[in-house]
């Protein structure tokens, strides 16, 4: 089987040496891609420069980016070469769009004007006090790949922060329903360490627990290979 995995977290650059990113380190996704290779199938792992690996594999291939865009890009294709899409990157909701002082901002009377412009510096001036960043939102990926492919089968994930275990699943249930996938992967991040990853797999009909980044990847390989 053809399994396509994304892993890692993007990084939205707001200058040549600034950029807005997250805390995901990939191990979750090298965990699972190691399961699906460990037991014969064939894998594509789409990952970001600084997230964790799995070592080199006669049946991995890696493909790398950096930020939404070259996302897009890159996975709109493989999504029609693979059966089974499992979407665990942490992709940036926003990315930035121009950054300016605050006593610009102060004297404009239409915010808006700010969302048409680009810093045209490699590095913005630090001279100000204050600087207002704006940011604006980039594609929900993970909505978009049964339009690419109706036939894919898409497992998601979904991170909240500090919430019930009702919230969670709830919203898990949401996701599940509106992109169309099997199993959404529901996390909590004060549920999270080196140590323990407690989960909840969500699906159509069922609830399934997992208290370890392992006993995800297992469940995940059971579910795709005995739906």
């Amino acid at each position: 089987m053809k399994i396509l995995i994304t892993s890692g977290g993007t990084s939205e650059k707001i200058d040549r040496v600034r950029s807005i990113t997250n805390h995901s380190t990939g191990r979750l996704g090298k965990i699972i891609t190691e399961t699906f290779l460990g037991k014969g199938d064939q894998v594509t792992l789409v990952t970001t420069p600084k997230a964790i690996r799995p070592a080199a594999h006669p049946n991995l291939t890696i493909v790398q980016i950096e930020n939404v865009a070259e996302l897009l890009e890159s996975l709109e294709p493989l999504v029609h070469t693979h059966d089974v899409l499992i979407h665990a990157m942490a992709v940036s909701d926003y990315a930035p769009v121009y950054m300016t002082g605050l006593e610009a901002v102060a004297a404009s009377p239409d915010l808006t004007e700010f969302l048409n412009k680009t810093n045209s510096e490699s590095k913005i001036s630090s001279q100000d006090d204050v600087q207002v960043l704006f940011l604006k939102q980039t594609p929900k990926i993970i909505s978009l790949v049964k339009k690419w492919n109706p036939d894919i089968r898409l497992i998601g994930f979904k991170l909240l922060v500090d919430v019930s275990k009702e919230e969670l699943l709830e919203t898990a249930r949401a996701s599940l329903i509106k992109n169309q996938a099997e199993i959404i992967v529901a996390n909590d991040l004060t549920e999270i360490s080196n140590k323990e990853h407690k989960a909840y797999l969500v699906g159509n009909d069922t609830v399934t627990h997992a208290q370890s980044k392992e006993e995800i990847a297992q469940l995940l390989y059971l579910h795709i290979h005995n739906p």
